[in-house]
């Protein structure tokens, strides 16, 4: 029998379609590039990973072997615009050697690596946290992994489903454990609170009125809303 958790998840995620439309999420032409896209958006917003991502394009360096022989000076020029750009070239050298290493031309040929374990090996890769091998294994490789970011810990947190210091995992398993495993809806989903947190529930002064997740917003905000 659902519970009171399973019911209100699946309940805003029909408001937030109902509302939004579907997202079309993750806009790419392979999964390299979501996968180059994953690392660029670490702390930059998606205008700015998509200019770095044109430049990538125009000088045909959207391939693995192409970008890892790639002089680092032109690399850093092309993802300039997505921020930290040195940090990420490093980050996307780091998996290109990931990849190198296990003799793979792109992540299509790990595939028959279960999910956990690859995203083990993602993980082990320097500057590949949890949200970014998530966004991999769930955009690139279809996997049913729910991604979850601050966008979505600060509107669970508004909406008193999780603490304010809620961790990864805990806030990841909130979703997994109420919502059936598909990668449809974890995609749709994730790409939903994404963009009801940049519209309407900033860190910011929220704009709570035209929220399609105004209704669900509790009385009193109590900490945590238990299953």
């Amino acid at each position: 029998m659902p519970t009171a958790t399973t019911r209100l998840l699946s309940d805003m995620f029909d408001a937030m379609l109902v509302q939004l439309g579907p997202s079309g999420w993750w806009p790419a032409n392979s999964p390299f590039e979501v996968i180059v896209g994953a690392i660029l958006t670490q702390n930059t917003n998606w205008s700015n990973v998509e200019k770095a991502i044109a430049n990538l394009r125009r000088h045909d360096l959207l391939d693995p072997e192409r970008l890892r022989q790639a002089r680092p000076e032109i690399v850093e020029a092309c993802i300039r615009p997505s921020g930290f750009f040195r940090q990420k070239a490093k980050k996307i050298q780091n998996f290109l050697a990931f990849l190198h290493q296990e003799h793979a031309t792109g992540m299509m040929d790990l595939a028959h690596l279960g999910t956990a374990e690859l995203r083990e090996r993602l993980l082990e890769i320097k500057g590949i946290g949890p949200e970014t091998a998530d966004s991999i294994l769930l955009y690139a490789l279809d996997r049913p992994v729910f991604v979850v970011d601050a966008y979505t810990a600060r509107i669970c947190n508004r909406h008193g489903l999780v603490p304010e210091d809620v961790a990864y995992d805990e806030l990841q398993d909130l979703f997994v454990s109420h919502l059936p495993e598909r990668v449809e809806q974890y995609n749709e989903y994730h790409a939903l609170l994404v963009r009801v947190g940049k519209e309407w529930c900033r860190k910011r002064e929220p704009r709570c009125a035209g929220c399609p997740l105004q209704p669900f917003l509790p009385r009193h905000s109590p900490p945590a809303r238990t299953p």
